[in-house]
């Protein structure tokens, strides 16, 4: 990869050498997993998305179809073609694959109730036959404080979009967040049974930024693509076999009823010029090359920047491991 100081910052910037990369992370897996944590296998949660692929493939790679578990955990939200990429994934590859429908778990759990109730602040007129998500304002705008709205649309198909006041932002998202850790408890059931780890699919964006749940997703014994850009992921992708269907499907969070980018609820940017905007702010890139590179303004470039450190800021909490009163010393 080359730095910022070499070549002009533009496509190239973030290419790999597919095989090299592949290598590396294979023999970290089977490292990893086989010696360290001293597992069996693997259990991967598949989502139909890039990321879960990815690690699905290098995971195979390096312990075998046979030690590889993949899980889909549908609920009531979620996209059916969700459930076929993930399914045509796991035949793909040759690997086992479970089906949990966590719907009930999650009705039972205040789940959709929470949610909605939340939403009822806003839109009392929020019923059956609606759909929801929550988005957020473009970095783009410039402004400091950027305020989640919520989107509904009614059964006839009606579309309207407020903000939201700070306790119904926060109770929906609490609300939600039990998908991601009730998927979480999910794969640690069936990598207890089996002697398996669990693997984690953040790449380096979603990581860095925070882009996970806290005792959800941001769950796992080893996550082996979280020091890949996003662009990277899909260049693994290609050079894996990865079905073009996955390759081709647009990132998206599959977490809210009606259909939700991450750009819209978390980047504000797509994933490939957030990729170049991290890596700008990693190596001190100055806004004005970056904007020449991204066909953004100078000030827009700092604008991402300043979100930059801001998520980095908050996602500290995430990363944290939990606090001792003091060290304990191991004998």
């Amino acid at each position: 990869m080359n730095s910022a100081t070499e070549t002009p910052l533009g496509l190239d910037t973030l290419r790999l050498d597919p095989q090299r990369a592949t290598d590396a992370i294979v023999a970290a897996i089977q490292s990893q997993v086989l010696e360290t944590l001293r597992r069996k296998g693997a259990v991967v949660g598949l989502s139909g998305g890039i990321d879960s692929s990815v690690v699905a493939a290098l995971c195979v790679r390096a312990l075998g179809p046979a030690r590889v578990l993949g899980l889909f955990m549908p609920e009531r939200d979620s996209s059916q073609e969700t459930i076929d990429l993930s399914r045509a994934l796991a035949n793909h590859l040759g690997i086992l694959s479970v089906l949990e429908d966590i719907t009930g778990v999650l009705d039972a759990a205040g789940c959709y109730r929470r949610r909605d109730e939340a939403i009822r602040q806003v839109f009392p007129q929020y019923g059956p036959g609606c759909r929801a998500k929550i988005v957020l304002p473009s970095v783009l705008e410039g402004s400091p404080y950027r305020v989640f709205s919520v989107v509904i649309e009614s059964p006839g198909g009606d579309i309207h979009r407020k903000r939201l006041p700070l306790d119904a932002y926060q109770t929906i998202v609490a609300a939600t967040n039990f998908k991601q850790r009730v998927r979480k408890m999910m794969e640690y059931f069936h990598a207890d049974r089996l002697n398996f780890a669990v693997a984690g699919t953040p790449n380096r964006l979603e990581y860095d930024q925070g882009f996970f749940v806290k005792g959800g997703d941001g769950a796992a014994d080893f996550k082996p693509i979280a020091h890949l850009y996003k662009t990277q992921v899909y260049q693994l992708a290609e050079y894996l076999g990865v079905p073009e269907a996955i390759r081709t499907r647009p990132p998206t969070t599959d977490t809210y009823s009606m259909p939700q980018s991450q750009e819209e609820f978390f980047f504000s940017l797509p994933f490939d010029k957030m990729d170049l905007c991290l890596f700008g702010r990693d190596h001190d890139v100055p806004p004005a090359e970056l904007a020449a590179a991204l066909g953004l303004s100078p000030e827009q470039v700092q604008w991402v920047y300043r979100d930059i450190d801001a998520k980095r800021q908050f996602a500290q909490y995430l990363h944290a491991a939990p606090m001792l009163v003091e060290p304990l010393r191991r004998v």
